[in-house]
């Protein structure tokens, strides 16, 4: 596992899925796991990962323990070292901080890079028909192996520079030399067992800031013997092809040479479509090796490339040429040939998984053409990518963007609406419980009324019983009389408003209720009664006398809102459970300041004397003893609609 994710520091960004090549993240409850088995070791993770959350094996303390055995060690160093090392003027400086670390040799890959490219150019000179693909860069050919198996074949069976250098230490210094490669590339540090141990340049300034090395305190020396020569500028674009010396001249050329993430993958797939046949590829997985994932942050690719070439100039205006030709001539004997063996790791979808694939489209909301955004925030390129993503269970549904948004604006819209009910409910419950506690003071105030109001009663009566017709005292004790019902009246109301009577439970057809109801009540003739019966069982287990009282409450409120006429509609509905009553007029409405007051005792909006404010806290208190809920809709604003009022009873259909 050379790629890995630190979890605590992954973010919902998606970043890493979009640059990788092959398809080797795996995003898990919003969190981006690398695939180990199809990691192409590439790096572009590590470099587009702005929380640090993606990183490779640090090798630093293999290093260490390679410099700590016995016998020589060597350190080789990739050509592009000059972009890594800006920062130090003269390139011997960077050669002896290396070698103050412990290593016995220190030598260019250049040369490396000078035999492979001496071999390319021979093999396509000679190729006749058949087409090649370079194999320089490690990442790109794990991806071929991997991706495109079928290509392998087509891949230059030569080695690395990297391993071509240390091969050439070896046959130098002996077999039993150490050897470590320095680079810009995390592919490297698997690429052969031939090399003891690979880091990267970031890797190396962490080990002599560890040991405290700088250039001041190291001495400049040169690199050791043999130097390479147009190798130098193998890390960049079209590096290779200048170095061999083949002609990739748009005209007359046969070389197309591509780079980094997209660019690779395009030349890849057209060339195995045929559309660039008769064409050999030169590829990079980076945009050139100076911008490698084991390269410092921060760097800019021209100003890097400008240092490599700076470099390179230099070196072949300072070069022993003859020597150079020499040391060319005799290496160029050993044995660079490499064999790649295919390794299929695609994860194809058969064709009869279309089906599959439209039905996960349309779990996002993309059921037509039109809904394919193809907007790539989720990391791939198309919506279809993305949902065979999701079925090879390397993606979630919620990584499509607009998707996520769309389910969010709904949630939202579904919070409002729940809090909006959960407003009303607290604002019910508030008046439910002052409700209750003006029931229960009603209650004490009609206990304590009970016994004095039934001796006035009954010596009034007993009083008026006796006084002779003639008796000039007798419309007095009349109107004693008449008061002092009113009163029991009105004390009977507080009871039945703070439910303290029984409710005598009979079945009875709730039509029938209505319509007798209907007839207790005088309507004038400008007023219109009308009853929609839309139940499928009228009977319910109710208070017959009780709930009569209740609707001629609420008929003659109707009547007394409609007083330029109207029409009193009662609508009767059922479930299984409960049974409806729905009283709706076409009258004046109730005010909004004067809603939350309505069921309390002695409010009242009508005139002085024209009413006692307790015939809808007696229909409350009724509706709350049988287990029932009471609400009202009502407008009182022309401007907002049409006026009028509608209470909705639901009683159950029988007793708890």
């Amino acid at each position: 596992m050379l790629v890995y994710t630190i979890k605590e520091l992954c973010r919902t960004c998606y970043t890493c899925v979009r640059e990788c090549p092959a398809r080797a993240i795996r995003i898990v409850g919003g969190q981006a796991e690398v695939i180990t088995e199809k990691c192409i070791a590439c790096g572009n993770c590590t470099k587009v990962c702005s929380q640090g959350a993606k990183v490779f094996v640090n090798t630093v303390d293999l290093v260490r323990k390679v410099i700590a055995r016995p016998g020589k060690k060597a350190a080789i160093v990739a050509p592009s070292f000059p972009a890594e090392f800006h920062d130090v003027p003269d390139h011997r400086k960077v050669v002896g901080m290396i070698r103050s670390l412990g290593f016995d040799y220190v030598s260019e890959v250049s040369f490396g890079a000078d035999l492979v490219a001496h071999r390319y150019r021979n093999l396509i000179s000679e190729a006749g028909t058949k087409n090649y693909i370079s194999s320089d860069c490690p990442a790109i050919v794990s991806f071929i192996r991997y991706y495109h198996p079928d290509l392998t074949p087509e891949l230059i069976p030569v080695v690395s520079p990297m391993l071509a250098m240390a091969r050439v230490m070896r046959k130098k210094y002996g077999d039993d030399l150490s050897v470590v490669f320095i680079g810009p590339c995390v592919a490297k540090k698997a690429e052969t067992a031939e090399v003891d141990a690979a880091i990267t340049f970031i890797e190396l300034r962490e080990m002599l800031g560890q040991s405290g090395i700088s250039q001041d305190s190291s001495v400049s020396t040169e690199f050791d013997p043999p130097l390479g020569g147009r190798g130098a500028i193998f890390p960049v674009t079209r590096g290779l092809l200048q170095t061999a010396g083949v002609n990739d001249d748009a005209i007359t050329g046969n070389i197309i040479a591509a780079e980094g993430r997209i660019g690779f993958q395009e030349a890849i797939k057209e060339y195995e479509q045929g559309m660039i046949g008769g064409q050999h590829l030169e590829l990079l997985c980076c945009e050139g090796c100076i911008m490698g994932p084991g390269m410092s942050k921060g760097g800019k690719q021209y100003n890097r490339r400008a240092q490599v070439s700076s470099y390179a100039q230099k070196k072949m205006s300072e070069l022993d040429m003859e020597e150079w030709r020499r040391n060319l001539e005799l290496y160029d004997r050993l044995d660079l040939s490499v064999y790649y063996r295919p390794e299929d790791k695609r994860q194809l979808i058969p064709p009869d998984d279309d089906e599959e694939v439209r039905q996960v489209l349309a779990s996002m909301g993309k059921l037509t053409d039109k809904d394919h955004l193809n907007c790539g925030a989720c990391g791939y390129d198309t919506c279809y990518d993305h949902a065979i993503a999701i079925i090879k269970g390397l993606a979630e549904e919620e990584m499509c963007l607009p998707y996520t948004i769309e389910k969010l604006h709904k949630s939202v819209q579904d919070l409002a609406l729940s809090n909006a009910k959960l407003t009303t409910m607290q604002n019910a419950l508030k008046q439910s419980e002052k409700l209750a506690h003006m029931g229960q003071l009603s209650a004490g105030i009609a206990h304590e009324l009970n016994n004095p109001l039934g001796v006035v009663i009954m010596y009034s009566n007993i009083l008026l019983d006796e006084a002779k017709p003639e008796d000039p005292v007798r419309e007095d004790l009349q109107l004693i009389v008449e008061q002092a019902a009113r009163c029991k009246k009105i004390v009977g109301g507080l009871l039945n408003f703070a439910r303290k009577n029984q409710v005598n439970h009979q079945f009875i057809d709730i039509r029938k209720l209505t319509e007798s109801s209907i007839a207790g009540v005088v309507f004038p003739d400008n007023v219109k009664a009308v009853i929609e019966d839309r139940t499928t069982s009228p009977d319910a287990s109710i208070d017959s006398e009780q709930m009569t009282q209740v609707l001629t409450n609420l008929f003659r409120n109707a009547i007394d809102a409609m007083p330029d006429g109207g029409t009193l509609t009662v609508t009767l509905e059922d479930t299984p459970s409960d049974v409806l009553f729905i009283i709706s007029d076409t009258g004046t409405g109730i005010r909004e300041e004067d809603k939350p007051k309505i069921f309390e005792p002695f409010f009242t909006t009508k005139g002085i004397g024209r009413g006692t404010g307790l015939g809808l806290a007696t229909t409350y208190g009724i509706v709350k003893m049988h287990k029932g809920q009471i609400t009202v809709e009502s407008n009182s604003d022309p401007a907002k609609g049409p006026t009028g009022t509608t209470f909705r009873i639901i009683l159950p259909r029988r007793p708890e």
